[in-house]
C-alpha cells in the first residue's frame, strides 16, 4: 500500500528535491483519498479528518502533503537498490554492461538446456529411441542462440554500454551522442 501510494503523486513529496515544487490538484486528492479511507478505518476522529481535510485543500507545496498522512501511511524514502547512471564511471558502465551481458548468456544456456531436455523427455515418452530424434532441431535452434551470444560478446558488451550511456545522458538531461570508445 504504502509504495502504491506514494507513487500516485506527480512526484514522490518525501523527497527533498520535489519539496518545495507546487502541488497539483491530482497530489492534494491522493492525500484526501488516503484521509478518507482513515477516516473510515476509524484512524481519524471526525474533527481530525476535517482538519487534516481543509490543510489538504490549502496546500502549495508537495512538502506540506506528507505530514498530513505521516502518521497513516509509512513516510520512509525507499533505498533504490541501484545508483542511477548519472554519476556512473565509464568502468561502471562497462561493468553493468557485462554484468548484463552475463545475464543474457546465462538466459541462452538454460533456455537451451531447458527446451532440449522438455523435447527429449517427450520425445523419449512418446516415440522413444528408435525414431526419429526431433529434439535435436530444437535443441540446434537454441543452441545456434547460446553459440551466437558467447561468440559476440564484445558486440552486445558494446551494444549494452551504448545503451547505458544513452541512459545516463538522459537521466543528466544531455542529447547523446554515441563516442568512439563504445562503438570499437
Amino acid at each position: 500500500m504504502d509504495r502504491e501510494f506514494w507513487s500516485s503523486f506527480s512526484r514522490d513529496p518525501r523527497d527533498a528535491q520535489f519539496q518545495s515544487m507546487r502541488a497539483s490538484d491530482q497530489d492534494r486528492a491522493v492525500v484526501q483519498q488516503a484521509l478518507t479511507e482513515a477516516y473510515a478505518d476509524g484512524r481519524l476522529d471526525r474533527e481530525e479528518f476535517d482538519e487534516r481535510s481543509g490543510q489538504a485543500l490549502q496546500t502549495r507545496t508537495l512538502g506540506e502533503l506528507a505530514p498530513l498522512v505521516a502518521d497513516l501511511v509509512s513516510t520512509a524514502t525507499p533505498t533504490p537498490a541501484r545508483a542511477g547512471l548519472a554519476e556512473a564511471t565509464p568502468t561502471e558502465i562497462h561493468d553493468r554492461a557485462v554484468e548484463k551481458y552475463r545475464s543474457d548468456r546465462r538466459e541462452a544456456v538454460f533456455g537451451f538446456l531447458f527446451a532440449t531436455l522438455i523435447c527429449t523427455v517427450i520425445w523419449f515418452l512418446t516415440t522413444g529411441p528408435g525414431h526419429f530424434p526431433w529434439p535435436a532441431f530444437v535443441a540446434l535452434g537454441t543452441g545456434i542462440n547460446v553459440a551466437k551470444t558467447v561468440s559476440r560478446k564484445r558486440d552486445i558488451v558494446a551494444s549494452h554500454e551504448r545503451r547505458l550511456e544513452k541512459k545516463r545522458a538522459k537521466e543528466l538531461g544531455q542529447p547523446w551522442t554515441p563516442d568512439d570508445r563504445a562503438s570499437e
